[in-house]
């Protein structure tokens, strides 16, 4: 079996991280800010093309014939 010496080097020091950042004095990392939500515009928009669409497509009331019960 061979021995990688850089993988030891590292196993130890990710150890040593992730001890170490659950200390008292661990540095803090700042929040970033909240980004804006693009998708609800995204929707709306979308809801308002396929809307517009739709009335392309659907048949006029004056060439639509509707269904009467026997």
């Amino acid at each position: 079996m061979t021995y990688e010496p850089t993988a030891g080097i590292l196993a130890v020091e990710l150890a040593r991280r992730s001890a170490g950042s659950a200390r008292p004095d661990a540095p803090v990392v700042a929040e970033r800010e909240p980004r804006p939500a693009r998708l609800a515009a995204t929707r709306v928009r979308m809801a308002g093309s396929l809307r517009t669409v739709a009335g392309w497509v659907e048949p006029s009331r004056r060439t639509a014939k509707v269904c009467q019960p026997s």
